[in-house]
């Protein structure tokens, strides 16, 4: 299962999409990419802080609710994949989640790779835990880098019976491949989206609708169909 922005929309975290979102008062090639921070990683702190203040100030909503429900009966049988780098679904009370992409709540270290929880506010000139260099960044995949646990998330599109993408565009890679991989691995495939993705092709099954409506409709049929 891989969810993206959609999911949290709903909690007030905005998509890259949003006309007025945090994300229009940026250029993604200044704040988002191994560049930008190594040229102005002040720009890279302030624009992660507001971010980490919006994920950590937001609640879950009844998406992220009933999705950690699902992991929560179906330990063995669920995989939560996301895009998202807030804790959202954790907070939900979602026992294992994969963040491909990073999260808020973690900071790295850019000199030694050391890695320890956030504060909310950080800056260039915070030391490193382990080698006290000020090389503090946010733990965050930016574009251009590998995404996280890609091993583990091979393994478990191979291995899938059904493939559910939930709030994705199908427009960043290698995410918006999965439901091609999987498919081809047998998968049955679905998605669950407010609007088409770009991918909307390649799935068996769609339904479309605000996440805190669709969602949490599906889990009640799954868990009532599986028992």
């Amino acid at each position: 299962m891989l969810t993206g922005a959609g999911l949290s929309a709903e909690s007030g975290l905005g998509t890259f999409r949003d006309k007025d979102g945090l994300w229009t008062r940026y250029d993604l090639n200044e704040v988002a990419t191994p560049e930008g921070f190594a040229k102005n990683p002040k720009l890279v702190h302030e624009f992660y802080n507001a971010r980490r203040a919006n994920s950590l100030d937001a609640q879950p909503n009844a998406a992220h609710a009933a999705l950690a429900r699902l992991q929560r009966a179906r330990p063995d049988r669920v995989t939560l994949i996301t895009q998202n780098v807030d804790d959202l679904l954790e907070r939900a009370g979602a026992p294992d989640v994969i963040h491909m992409h990073g999260a808020l709540t973690g900071a790295l270290c850019a000199s030694c790779g050391h890695r320890w929880p956030a504060p909310r506010v950080m800056d260039p000139d915070s030391p490193c835990p382990a080698c006290a260099r000020p090389a503090t960044r946010p733990d965050i995949v930016w574009f251009g880098e590998m995404p996280y646990h890609m091993g583990r998330i091979e393994a478990a599109l191979q291995g899938a019976d059904l493939f559910v993408a939930i709030g994705t565009s199908g427009n960043v890679y290698p995410a918006a491949g999965f439901v091609q991989e999987a498919g081809l691995a047998g998968a049955q495939t679905l998605e669950l989206n407010l609007e088409p993705s770009a991918t909307v092709s390649l799935f068996d099954d769609v339904r479309f609708g605000s996440a805190t409506a669709i969602i949490p409709a599906w889990v009640a049929e799954v868990l009532d169909d599986r028992g």
